[in-house]
Formats: structure tokens, sequence, C-alpha cells
């Protein structure tokens, strides 16, 4: 029997400045370690949230790169938790045009601070909102190309990052590599989130009998973008164990491994998949 562990979802409201926010998302690491988190996870882009896609390519680069991952990586070390960097910003090659473009990367970090997976955001965020609200991520971010399951002491973990929930066979295929637990870091806008959030979380838990972590962006943001926190953690039954509200901050849940063994005896829908056309 896998044993219970705690997991914590911390809640930030980053902005232009990356050193900024690796100081502030690192002291909400070190407060949820403190109350007693095994697995801490951040949101989406933690390390940035710049709406201007120059400037953002110009502060990554000026950054050499790392985009914060060295510090978060020491601070697993000092912690000495398992810590998902929700995901950060970083270079990911040029187009035609010879534009720098970005990746939209998570990164699972051990206790000795070394990373033990990464995952490219698969699904770009192309929509318009109306009144003026219209991201265009495929502008500035490559696609990922694959999907990523890595090891925990207490299970198997599936990668992704916000835009990918709203495409289920991602989270199946995941389910079918061996996840008991998802991740999903976000940085959903306001009335995307309000209609949807809670929705789309419960049921992927639901259609995987998986465990989901959803660490979130909230607030407002330098540039005016505003994002819905309400960070959760979903049982693989649907029910929400932690909410995060609209704060900055984290919460918190004890993780019983063995409820993704009794959600999937009893609704054994993996087992049922059939193909079809």
């Amino acid at each position: 029997m896998r044993r219970p562990f705690t997991v914590a979802c911390v809640q930030t409201t980053s902005g232009r400045d990356i050193a900024a926010n690796v100081e502030m998302a690192s002291a909400l690491v070190r407060r949820a370690r403190k109350a007693g988190a095994d697995f801490i996870g951040l949101p989406e882009t933690v390390n940035i949230m710049e709406p201007r896609g120059s400037l953002l390519r110009d502060k990554v680069a000026a950054n050499r790169g790392d985009a914060g991952l060295a510090a978060f990586k020491a601070l697993a070390r000092e912690t000495g938790a398992w810590l998902l960097v929700g995901s950060l910003v970083v270079p990911a090659g040029r187009k035609k045009s010879a534009k720098p473009m970005l990746a939209n990367r998570s990164f699972l970090v051990d206790p000795k601070g070394a990373v033990k997976a990464r995952y490219d955001k698969i699904h770009m965020f192309d929509v318009d909102l109306g009144q003026g609200e219209v991201y265009r991520e495929s502008k500035t971010y490559v696609p990922g190309k694959r999907a990523v399951t890595a090891t925990l002491p207490w299970g198997r973990l599936g990668m992704s990052v916000c835009y990918d929930l709203r495409f289920p066979q991602l989270y199946r295929a995941l389910a079918g590599k061996g996840a008991d637990f998802l991740s999903v870091p976000s940085a959903f806008t306001r009335p995307t989130g309000k209609a949807h959030w809670h929705a789309l979380m419960r049921a992927r838990a639901v259609e995987n009998g998986c465990f989901v972590f959803a660490p979130a962006q909230c607030g407002e943001h330098e540039g005016g973008r505003k994002t819905y926190g309400h960070s959760l953690i979903v049982d693989p039954w649907g029910a929400v164990l932690a909410d995060g509200g609209d704060e900055t901050g984290f919460v918190t849940a004890v993780i019983e491994p063995e409820r993704v063994v009794e959600a999937r005896k009893r609704i054994p829908s993996l087992q049922h998949d059939r193909r079809f056309r």
C-alpha cells in the first residue's frame, strides 16, 4: 500500500520582473513546506507574465535562458520537497523568420534539485474571448509534441499545462501511461475560469480516476491581464479537496494514493475504452 502524502498548490500573481516573481514564489514554497507539504506545485509562467512578446523574448534572453530554474532547483534542495515548477518561459529555437521562439515548459524537480521530467505545453491558447481580450500563443511559443509522465515516490504523475485542460484525449493518454496524478498548472482567464475551471478539473479527475493538482495564477497582473485563481486539488471521485480562492497563498490536502485504485475498481472505464470510427 502506498503511503499518504501532502500536496500544496501555490497561487501567485506573477508580474514582469523575473527576479521578483521567483522571490515571491520561493517564499510561498517555503511556507508550504513548513506546513507539511511533500509535493509543492507552482502555477503556469511563474517566472514572468509579460504581455508584450518582444519584451518577453528580451527578458528571457537576458536571463540567459535559465528563467528561474536554477533558483527553483536550489529551493527544492533547501526544502527537501518535490517541486513542480508549473511552467517557465524559456528559449525554444527559431522560426524561418529568425524570430526567437519560446517554450512554455513545466519542470518536475526532486528533493535533491535534479530535474526528473520536462513537459512543453502542447496546445496553444489562440482565442478571441470578446471585448478586446485576444490571445495568440502560437506567435510566441513552440508547441510541445510529447505526453510526459514521471515517477514520484507515491505513484506516477502525468504533466500538462493550462489550455491542455480542454483536450481530454491528452489526459486519457496520460492515464494510459499509468498516471495516478495529473498536474495542470495554469493562468486561466477570469471569464473562462468562472465558466469552466471547476467543471473541467473535476471532469478530468473523474474520467481518468486520477487526483488533479492545479496551481494557478490569480489577480490582476501588470499590463492589465486578470487571472482566475482558485488553485484546486481534486480527488479521483471528483471531490474538491482544496480551493485557493482568488488571493495569493497556498492550499494543501492529504493525498491517499489508494483512492485511485478504489475509484478505478468502482468505475473501470479505463479498461472499457474501445476504438471506433
